[in-house]
């Protein structure tokens, strides 16, 4: 069976995230012709400002509508981190318990940024219960897997199905039973969940479509360019989405990369991270243009040492990004998510 035309997803977010959730939604915007963006806003200040916005293929949704009683009893037991992916599963759940007309839901994190419409993904999904993509790691992170899981929960659908719906509920179950900051009995947060789905779940796809789940841990693999068509391309593979995963936004227009493991080409910067920083400014604009102090997600410079400024502002007017190099031993066990 198809995809429906009409495609629901889902994103959740807070104040601090909110200009990576507004780039988000108009990047599906420009690339997807029918669609709804169901928002759980994860405080007031979120759900007001975006409400002010009038988005029209948005559906906000408050926090308080959204907990159920045993997402708060977890809630008391995670750091705000650590409820949020708490309540990742539950997101798609509730698209599908709250709007009948959804044949699917499919769950992005705030991060990602669209540079075509998702037809080609659900295409290849084609009639299948569950789709999920890989990290993808290149082989000198390979090791990277034992800790993150060999699947990233940036994209993740569910089809109104027998399998669909099992397979959401028990990830539902898991995570308000356990979902930390941390490495252990092979679990980590919500996302080693998905190691087991293709064994223990029929329908489940395995997204090939390198145009889907770029990210900077898997970009070095590919070859990046533009076609003569205008379109950007991962080897002869239409780029759909990019998880701008660990990006930091300063007042000053600064902005940092912090995951030292991820070297990024010219190739890269130009064609990928500047789109998307041009973007985020724009959308900057657009929210103080009718709230001129929301600054949430913005960092001020200051936080940084007086050699990290002077690299931070050489590197911005060279070639409008910075990427700082940090904690090189801790990377093998930071959690990519988000």
């Amino acid at each position: 069976m198809p995809m429906p035309s009409h495609h629901w997803f889902c994103t959740l977010f807070d104040r601090n995230y909110l200009f990576k959730g507004l780039a988000l939604y108009r990047s599906l915007e420009r690339w997807t012709p029918d669609f709804t963006l169901l928002i759980l806003c994860m405080d007031d200040v979120t759900y007001e400002t975006l409400a002010s916005l009038a988005l029209a293929r948005a559906r906000l949704v408050r926090l308080s509508e959204f907990e159920d009683p045993e997402l708060l009893r977890a809630k008391a037991t995670r750091s705000m981190i650590e409820y949020y992916w708490t309540c990742t599963p539950s997101l798609p759940l509730f698209v599908l318990d709250r709007v009948p007309e959804a044949q699917a839901a499919t769950y992005l994190d705030a991060d990602l940024f669209f540079y075509k419409g998702p037809q080609p993904l659900f295409a290849e999904m084609a009639a299948a219960s569950i789709m999920i993509h890989e990290h993808r790691f290149p082989p000198r992170l390979a090791d990277q897997a034992q800790y993150t899981g060999i699947y990233n929960v940036a994209w993740v659908t569910f089809r109104r199905d027998d399998n669909g719906l099992a397979c959401a509920r028990r990830w539902r179950d898991q995570c308000i039973e356990w979902c930390y900051y941390r490495h252990e009995d092979g679990r980590m947060g919500d996302q080693k969940y998905l190691d087991t789905w293709t064994r223990d779940f029929p329908g489940v796809h395995v997204l090939q479509h390198k145009g889907g789940g770029l990210a900077p841990w898997n970009v070095e693999q590919y070859r990046i360019q533009r076609h003569a068509d205008g379109g950007i391309y991962v080897d002869d593979d239409p780029l759909v989405f990019y998880h701008f995963h660990g990006l930091r936004l300063f007042t000053n227009g600064t902005v940092f990369m912090t995951n030292p493991s991820y070297p990024l080409r010219e190739e890269d910067r130009e064609l990928l991270y500047k789109p998307y920083i041009d973007a985020l400014w724009r959308i900057r604009d657009e929210v103080q243009a009718i709230h001129p102090d929301f600054n949430h997600g913005l960092e001020a410079p200051d936080a940084l040492s007086a050699k990290e400024q002077l690299l931070a502002s050489r590197l911005t007017r060279a070639r409008g990004v910075a990427w700082l190099r940090r904690g090189l031993g801790r990377i093998k066990r930071r959690l990519i998510r988000g």
